[in-house]
């Protein structure tokens, strides 16, 4: 799975999750500031992204940025 197959469909999980426009997410979005979710979502989001990836995301902290997700999940994944 590339980078960008991973990006995107971490980016359409925040836009699910958040009702944000997908276009508008980068891999710098941080979640809490610019995606604006709240703890709820951020678990939410986590757990798809889990759920999807088949992985598991310990440090959950250490994901701010849509590229934090994507990092964690491809170094999961190698």
């Amino acid at each position: 799975m590339t980078d960008n197959e991973i990006f995107e469909k971490i980016k359409s999980i925040a836009a699910e999750q958040t009702g944000k426009d997908a276009d508008a997410i980068a891999m710098d979005t941080k979640f809490t500031d610019d995606l604006e979710a709240d703890s709820l979502d951020l678990f939410q989001m986590i757990n798809d992204i889990e759920d999807a990836f088949e992985v598991k995301i310990a440090d959950i902290e250490g994901i701010i940025t849509i590229g934090d997700a994507v990092r964690v999940v491809k170094e999961q994944k190698q």
